[in-house]
């Protein structure tokens, strides 16, 4: 079943966790509704892809370790053969001028899309006033520099500071000094990653990062961008666009950066990399998981952790715009993409692939 979702299921994490409840819940009768929930709620209290994760935990919810190992795998398999396939095809044809074309269409409608994943998330994240000058906070800190992931943690350290303590300016003072002082790491010079490093890399952004998988942005930029010159930031969206367009996990997108990096084994140092703390956060969890969910501490914590990834996300779509949005036609394409994504609602897949369209004709055109 895990198999055939990760080989099939388009349409990001909410797609995934609709599909996964008309398996589990309506199909089979494995779970109830709130047995569902409870799980779902639980993939939000840790760090990593929540589809993937919740597939994790019904695995092992039905079969223990065994359960847990094969239903991960199996969701997570299929869709990185798909995006291996087209890493392959991307290094050996981004240079033909028809790939460069739709490569030109999709970058303005991947940042659409991203756009579109903050304004439905925003009325969730940022649903109380202390919460938006928090996120307010986090964007200013991020923009002048600090680093993403002491972000964060302040971020959840400041949230449970203003449930206990009733007032958010202390809370957002002890953040900018948090922000502060931990500034983002200077760019290096690029240089060929070894296979440990990337490994490293991966399981790093694995393990702290919360919220909709669109956050991945934030991470890959900072670190695989800026502070390591690994990757170019058009490469990023193009790894991106990828991740939208291919069944799964979106964060099967490391999976298409090892490759573009390092090769066949590149691919399976990043893949193994970002997954592999997904597997180990859900088997310290799930024993804990009724307690986690009543937390008031957790609950605070995750209010913070939720309104900087959305800050954290704003901030790096407009840092990308930069290389996407190059001239008046990707304009259009952005504002075209965004207006069809908000009134009509499809699935981003097909947005995308119009996109490439559109762009392999204009620059045909040109």
């Amino acid at each position: 079943m895990f198999g055939r979702l990760g080989a099939t299921a388009f349409g990001g994490p909410a797609a995934h966790v609709a599909l996964m409840r008309e398996e589990v819940v309506r199909r089979r009768g494995w779970l109830d509704d709130a047995h569902f929930l409870d799980l779902l709620g639980a993939t939000n209290l840790i760090p990593g892809p929540n589809s993937t994760e919740l597939a994790i935990h019904i695995g092992f919810m039905r079969g223990g370790w065994p359960g847990l190992v094969v239903a991960g795998l199996a969701f997570i398999v299929p869709a990185a053969a798909v995006t291996l396939a087209l890493a392959w095809l991307y290094v050996r044809s981004s240079a033909l001028p028809a790939v460069e074309g739709v490569l030109y269409g999709v970058k303005p409608v991947v940042l659409a899309i991203v756009v579109q994943a903050i304004v439905g998330l925003a009325p969730h994240a940022a649903r109380t006033v202390r919460l938006r000058w928090l996120g307010a906070a986090i964007a200013l800190a991020a923009a002048l520099g600090a680093n993403e992931i002491a972000l964060i943690f302040a971020a959840g350290a400041a949230a449970i500071a203003m449930s206990r303590l009733g007032g958010a300016r202390s809370a957002l003072a002890a953040l900018g000094i948090a922000g502060s002082v931990v500034p983002a790491a200077a760019a290096l010079p690029a240089a060929p990653p070894a296979l440990g490093a990337l490994f490293l890399v991966f399981a790093k952004i694995g393990s702290v990062l919360f919220g909709s998988g669109y956050v991945l942005l934030a991470f890959l930029r900072a670190d695989l961008v800026e502070r390591l010159g690994w990757l170019s930031e058009a490469q990023l969206i193009d790894a991106v666009a990828v991740g939208q367009i291919t069944p799964g996990p979106v964060f099967t997108t490391a999976t298409f950066i090892g490759y573009v990096l390092a090769g066949p084994a590149g691919a399976l140092a990043a893949t193994g990399g970002i997954f592999l703390p997904a597997f180990v956060f859900v088997a310290l969890s799930a024993p804990f998981l009724a307690r986690l969910r009543t937390s008031p501490v957790a609950s605070a914590f995750l209010d913070g952790v939720n309104v900087a990834s959305l800050a954290l996300m704003a901030v790096v779509v407009v840092q990308l715009a930069r290389a996407a949005i190059i001239d008046v036609p990707t304009g259009v394409l952005a504002l075209a993409s965004a207006a069809a994504l908000v009134i009509l609602k499809p699935n981003p897949t097909w947005i995308i692939l119009a996109g490439g369209v559109a762009g392999w004709l204009l620059h045909a055109w040109h």
